[in-house]
């Protein structure tokens, strides 16, 4: 992430703080980087948040669930366990935002990471409907699209 996209986020997050909470005296900005894929969709949401435009992320991992433990003589056992999928889209993308009234589905992509066969029929789904899909590698490239975003839709 670039100084000045750095500065633009922390200056966000201290103005939407002080607007949020009046009455605190000292408001100190988040260390900002995008130096995974966790921390890039944090910086995603958070700014598009600070901007006042919706976003959330979408999580459509399942879950693996541990088997009991059992009581075998004077051991303890523990049952083979079960995953339950997902009720989730496969393939949806990992932020869903609505700015200035339009759908953006964004898929973060860290490192060597590729989208799947699925994520790719989901970004044809979503921009046959109508609506835009990006794929964010780094905060930089999402502040380009961001702004050729709103003066498209201008």
């Amino acid at each position: 992430m670039n100084k000045e996209n750095k500065t633009l986020l922390k200056a966000l997050e201290i103005n939407y703080l002080t607007l949020k909470h009046p009455t605190m005296p000292y408001i100190t900005a988040s260390d900002w980087n995008d130096n995974s894929a966790n921390a890039l969709t944090k910086c995603i949401i958070h700014f598009l948040t600070y901007s006042g435009f919706q976003a959330e992320r979408i999580n459509t991992m399942g879950v693996y669930r541990e088997g009991k433990k059992i009581q075998v003589g004077e051991n303890t056992r523990q049952l083979k366990g079960t995953y339950t999928p997902s009720t989730g889209t496969k393939g949806s993308a990992d932020i869903s935002a609505t700015i200035r009234g339009r759908s953006v589905k964004i898929e973060v992509k860290y490192g060597k990471d590729r989208q799947s066969e699925v994520q790719k029929r989901y970004q044809q789904s979503i921009e046959a409907a109508g609506g835009t899909y990006f794929i964010a590698r780094n905060f930089d490239e999402f502040m380009i699209f961001y702004c050729n975003f709103l003066a498209d839709i201008k």
